[in-house]
């Protein structure tokens, strides 16, 4: 049982749907050709009875005239005397069989009525279909019909029918198999798609180069081919998400093991020249101590970033409150002026903006923008700071500007331009700009750039009064 039904799930499809179309039809046939026949049967037998009455009354009026059809049987029955007579010229039936003659005739007398059939059988003949009546003088003639004719015609009506059924139900099977095995045809390209995927190496790959095609089907077959079209797109720009975070990931980890790399380098160095000269003057040990000490602090700086980041790509919860944007960015004027007197800048803003917000990070957002123009523009740039009412902070310098081909990745960790802006002081760790591109995402807001030459221009938008 347990193999026949393995064997009937391992059967295609279109096999199993073919032959339950069968099964079912045969059903249908069954129930039609049974209807048929039984329904033929009474038909003719009505039609029988309805003929032996017809004949019987006209017997009764011509009773020495008429001739009954050749294949019947008949008598007349006289129940005073139980006598049995023949009518007209027709043969009396066979004496062993004339008993059933009598007792349909007695049956009809016992029950008051005119009339009586049975149907009976005549050895050597088959069965007859038998009527008793009453006729003139108190007699009974009854008169018995072969139904030998009937049962042939019903049952070559039963082969007829068997046989067109049978062949209505072979062509059936085989056009639905093949009408099944097209329409399911597009659901075997979608499998064949399918298998197409598994023979792709997705380890190192960012693209799903398959896709299932063709047409037709119906529109529930349409529905699963876009369907399946639609996971196949999400599943490739999924494979594409994830193969470009491995590739920053990658990156990532080797600039900050280079960025990690040189501090310590330098402290290995100073130290071991520490280590060499401390019999020297206190003055010198002291310098290499100051240098040890330098980059350290450059280490710790840059360590205090990756921190920061990572918090922030672990969506750590910021400390926000309500800020006034106004003041964030006046103070990050004013630390800048009294920190570079050679920049003049101009600080443009409304007596208030509300937003909700961590005030020590936009704070860094700004200290970070202002601290780049100082970084990598000449003295005597000009620069500019506006907060717009609906809390839109511009940053504008009149440096060299920034070339288009490194616009689009400006705000990636670890990357810096070297020659598209000149370097008054030296260079920074290259995550400025990314923490001002992951805290502003992190409220909420966005920051664009816009470069030329003469003119940079970072416009960061938040929302004001953002209750989030």
């Amino acid at each position: 049982m347990t193999r026949g039904m393995n064997r009937w799930q391992r059967t295609p499809l279109g096999t199993r749907l073919a032959l339950a179309l069968g099964v079912l039809a045969l059903v249908v046939f069954g129930i039609v050709g049974t209807v048929l026949a039984t329904s033929t049967r009474d038909y003719l037998a009505r039609q029988l009875d309805e003929l032996m009455t017809k004949t019987q009354k006209e017997q009764a009026g011509f009773r020495g005239k008429w001739k009954a059809p050749y294949t019947w049987q008949q008598l007349v029955y006289n129940p005073r005397n139980e006598s049995v007579t023949q009518i007209g010229d027709n043969a009396l039936p066979p004496p062993q069989d004339r008993d059933e003659f009598v007792a349909l005739a007695k049956e009809a007398l016992a029950k008051q009525e005119d009339h009586a059939f049975q149907t009976i059988f005549i050895h050597d003949q088959g069965p007859y279909r038998a009527r008793a009546c009453q006729i003139d003088g108190g007699v009974f003639l009854v008169s018995a019909a072969p139904i030998s004719d009937l049962d042939s015609t019903v049952r070559w009506l039963i082969i007829v029918s068997i046989s067109a059924f049978g062949a209505a139900l072979v062509i059936l099977v085989v056009a639905g198999r093949l009408v099944l095995r097209r329409g399911l045809r597009p659901l075997s390209d979608m499998a064949s798609t399918a298998h197409d995927i598994t023979s792709h190496d997705l380890t190192d790959s960012s693209h799903l180069p398959v896709r299932a095609n063709g047409a037709g089907g119906g529109p529930e077959v349409e529905e699963l081919r876009t369907s399946f079209n639609v996971m196949l797109d999400h599943i490739d720009a999924s494979l594409a998400a994830r193969t470009a975070a491995e590739q920053r990931l990658r990156r990532f980890i080797a600039d900050a093991s280079h960025e990690l790399r040189t501090p310590l380098t330098s402290i290995r160095g100073y130290a071991d020249l520490f280590r060499y000269a401390a019999a020297n003057e206190p003055a010198e040990r002291e310098a290499h101590l100051a240098k040890i000490r330098e980059e350290t602090e450059r280490m710790s700086l840059l360590v205090d970033d990756l921190l920061l980041l990572a918090r922030l790509d672990s969506e750590t919860p910021l400390r926000q409150e309500e800020a006034d944007l106004v003041e964030v960015a006046s103070a990050a004027a004013q630390a800048f002026v009294a920190a570079h007197p050679d920049y003049p800048l101009d600080f443009d803003a409304p007596s208030r903006v509300r937003i909700h917000g961590d005030p020590m990070r936009l704070r860094q957002v700004l200290d970070n923008l202002l601290a780049n123009i100082a970084r990598h523009t000449p003295p005597g740039t000009e620069v500019e700071l506006t907060v717009s009412p609906d809390a839109v902070v511009t940053v504008t310098d009149t440096g060299p500007g920034i070339l288009p081909e490194h616009q689009a990745r400006i705000f990636d960790r670890f990357y810096r331009i070297d020659d598209s802006r000149s370097r008054a002081i030296g260079g920074g760790t290259g995550l400025g700009l990314s923490i001002v591109h992951s805290i502003v995402s992190a409220h909420g807001g966005t920051v664009n750039l816009s470069s030329e030459p003469g003119r940079t221009t970072f416009v960061i938008t938040l929302n004001p009064g953002d209750r989030r």
